[in-house]
């Protein structure tokens, strides 16, 4: 899974497919902002909200296929697999990374 995934990623994704919110939470900084389905989540109660709803309702489990750098951001593609028409899907996720942490996930 940690297929060039710098830690924080690697963290994310790890709990991501066991649907496990807290360490999914547990890379982002304080102050990160996630973008996704064109709503903006600031600060990490957010978040936790955005990805318990997420988590609840989809259901989802990534596949990651690609890592590659674009500017100053990491950009994952990942077949995405979950209770969503069009399942299984290829989405984007674009991480920007504040030392350890990540500061903004932007997913398309």
């Amino acid at each position: 899974m940690s297929r060039q995934l710098p830690p924080p990623l690697a963290a994310y994704y790890e709990a991501k497919n066991q649907h496990e919110i807290n360490g999914m939470l547990a890379p982002f900084a304080d102050d990160a902002v996630v973008t996704d389905e064109g709503q903006e989540h600031h600060g990490r109660a957010a978040i936790r909200s955005w990805m318990e709803h997420t988590t609840r309702k989809y259901r989802v489990t990534v596949d990651v296929k690609q890592v590659e750098t674009v500017d100053d951001r990491l950009v994952v593609s990942g077949l995405v697999s979950g209770d969503f028409p069009g399942s299984p899907a290829m989405l984007r996720y674009a991480f920007t990374l504040s030392g350890s942490k990540i500061a903004r996930l932007e997913i398309a």
